[in-house]
């Protein structure tokens, strides 16, 4: 049975390695699966992904916070109810109570078969709070897990609305927040790059074809064709 440790940071100015540390000091034979600086649904959760492809029933998958495995409340508890149904053991260290071992251990606490009393109707009225209370104690867990990923989420969207409340408040104060429409960006790689093309490309001051200016430069082909364009129309 292999155990993993799933990292995730969403930023670059996040730190996965204390994640990994929490992971490796409960679990110091873990595999750590390191997920930097996702972003948004555009890249996804590649390594949480392939992780999924590879895990077998009686692997273990820590996570350091339910945050870790999903900010959607919905998308985590369907995650979670799939990898529970093949086996999979999950652990979340800030969140023990809804580790599946805790999860399984609420349900084996159900009571069992009903006892005869001899009345028909005595035992059909046991029965029935018997399956009430199955029900309930099977419920009550789900939510716990439910509530879980719901916090997590909240987190999520509470920090979304405040960073939307931020940018608001300092336009309002008269501060720019992000680039001047219309205002070019100057980066120093950028005009560095653009002296190598204006003396080294054929179509200005040297003797290069594009294909070997690119290769002296090192910078990407569209790069240079936009420097080159830039260079043409005079906006470098």
């Amino acid at each position: 049975m292999s155990v993993y440790g799933y990292c995730r940071i969403s930023t670059p100015q996040q730190n996965i390695e204390r994640q990994v540390r929490n992971i490796t000091a409960a679990y110091p034979a873990a595999h750590i699966v390191r997920e930097v600086y996702t972003g948004t649904a555009c890249r996804g959760r590649q390594e949480l992904d392939k992780l999924l492809h590879t895990v077998q029933p009686g692997d273990t998958i820590v996570f350091d916070a339910v945050s870790r495995m999903s900010r959607s409340a919905e998308e985590g508890c369907a995650l979670y109810e799939t990898l529970y149904k093949r086996g999979v053991n999950l652990c979340f260290l800030k969140e023990p109570h809804i580790n599946t071992d805790t999860y399984k251990q609420a349900l084996q606490r159900q009571i069992g078969t009903a006892p005869e009393t001899g009345s028909a109707a005595t035992d059909r009225f046991v029965a029935g709070v018997m399956d009430a209370l199955n029900r309930y104690t099977a419920d009550l867990a789900a939510e716990q897990i439910r509530l879980a990923f719901a916090q997590a989420q909240k987190e999520v969207d509470d920090l979304h609305q405040r960073t939307r409340e931020g940018i608001m408040t300092a336009r309002l104060n008269g501060k720019q927040i992000g680039q001047v429409p219309g205002r070019k960006l100057h980066v120093k790689k950028a005009a560095a790059a653009k002296e190598l093309i204006l003396k080294h490309s054929r179509d200005f001051n040297g003797t290069l074809a594009d294909t070997d200016c690119i290769k002296l430069i090192g910078i990407a082909r569209n790069t240079y064709y936009k420097y080159k364009r830039e260079l043409r129309d005079g906006t470098a």
